[in-house]
């Protein structure tokens, strides 16, 4: 089925909300699926618990769709399908009862230190993120803690940083969930610099996390993740690129 195929099963469903146009589209749109929920491996939960999660996100992303707004099916859906999988992640995490308290905590001391890195232009340490968000560092490390549940907070330090422990701020990438088909990613991936491809493979391929990877290349964890979101950039305008001109 052609790109073009697909973009007027979306308008024939827009009119008729018929469920074996629907069905039709789901079938067209798995291989996206799939991809989304691959990025979230390497996180305890089984693949077909994921699939099914970035199904649901899928259907999701269909029934809100608008073909006629310009902007691509697959952008769309990767964003919603990703938002479903990390509430997913969020969830289960909370689900482990901790408390209320350590919860609200943990989501300032989360703000505090995305406020405290872009502010510092470097990571926070756990004594200035107490500092801004009044609490005893005893108490952040418990939040950041429970935090890493959701895999968005994690503590590391390094020979250049102070004897006390850093605060690291990760990100979710989508990585290979930018285009539908992992054979189209591969001549993108070519004209990458040799670097780029290798951190790429170490964060998707292998699964390694942001500062696994660092340690890999040698280089600092910010800079790998400022490296890894300017190179899935390219790679969505790339992709955005290719499948226009398809």
């Amino acid at each position: 089925m052609t790109a073009v195929d697909v973009l007027d099963l979306h308008r024939q469903y827009v009119e008729t909300r018929e469920p074996r146009i629907r069905e039709a589209l789901v079938r067209a749109h798995a291989g996206l699926a799939r991809s989304v929920a691959l990025g979230f491996m390497n996180r305890g939960e089984p693949y077909d618990d994921l699939f099914q999660v970035a199904q649901m996100g899928l259907l999701k992303a269909i029934e809100r769709f608008d073909p006629d707004k310009g902007y691509q099916f697959s952008t769309y859906a990767n964003a919603t399908m990703s938002g479903e999988l990390k509430r997913y992640f969020r969830d289960r995490a909370w689900a482990l009862r901790t408390p209320r308290a350590v919860q609200e905590l943990y989501l300032k001391v989360k703000d505090a230190a995305d406020h405290l890195a872009q502010q510092l232009a470097r990571s926070p340490s756990v004594a200035e993120v107490a500092a801004y968000t009044s609490a005893t560092e005893e108490a952040v490390i418990e939040a950041m803690e429970a935090g890493t549940n959701l895999r968005t907070l994690s503590l590391d330090a390094t020979p250049d940083d102070d004897p006390g422990l850093q605060l690291q701020v990760g990100t979710d990438e989508s990585g290979f969930g930018l285009i539908e088909e992992h054979s189209l990613l591969a001549p993108l991936l070519a004209r990458l610099p040799a670097r780029e491809r290798r951190i790429l493979e170490l964060r998707f391929g292998r699964g390694m996390t942001q500062s696994e990877v660092a340690a890999e290349v040698g280089l600092s964890q910010m800079h790998v993740s400022r490296l890894l979101a300017r190179t899935l950039d390219q790679l969505r305008t790339w992709a955005a690129q290719a499948e226009t001109t398809a």
